[in-house]
């Protein structure tokens, strides 16, 4: 038992921690694999902002340590046979509550952006966070590349 608990913690511990590092869906935040590669400008305005929200990723590896430590909590819950049924039930518990936890945290308010460009008319929408004012009528440059897409007022 006194061995069990601080390695339950510390698995605790490193999966708060992971869990915490989100990437950014930001239009002005690039990644470091984004620095020096050009990118396609195109000119257009804005049609409509909607607010979204974004839905959390569930992470395998915190699922897996929310199931283990779900199961050490569990095999110290009764004697023999019950503490191999209390693993199993802590393990189930551990992993469903872990992927719920992730999805929820995880969980962000976002903006679908519609624009029309200027170029063909042809409308696009992009979903990105909603760290910029964005509003309908304004005019705003379209940056693709890279694998992104981001929409930046002029």
């Amino acid at each position: 038992m006194k061995k069990i608990l601080p390695a339950t913690l510390f698995v605790a511990a490193a999966l708060a921690v992971t869990g915490c590092a989100a990437p950014s869906d930001s239009a002005v935040v690039y990644k470091r694999g984004q620095l020096q590669q050009p990118q396609t400008v195109e000119f257009g305005q804005v049609v409509s902002v909607q607010n979204v929200k974004v839905e959390g990723e569930k992470n395998p590896l915190l699922t897996l340590g929310g199931t283990a430590i779900g199961g050490i909590a569990g095999s110290n819950i009764g004697g023999g046979s019950g503490s191999t049924v209390g693993a199993i039930a802590g393990a189930m518990i551990g992993g469903l509550a872990s992927e719920s936890i992730q999805q929820g945290v995880g969980t962000k308010n976002a903006l679908e952006v519609t624009v029309r460009l200027d170029r063909d008319g042809r409308m696009i929408s992009v979903v990105q966070d909603g760290d910029l004012p964005l509003v309908a009528g304004q005019r705003v440059r379209i940056l693709t590349g890279a694998g992104t897409m981001r929409v930046v007022p002029m």
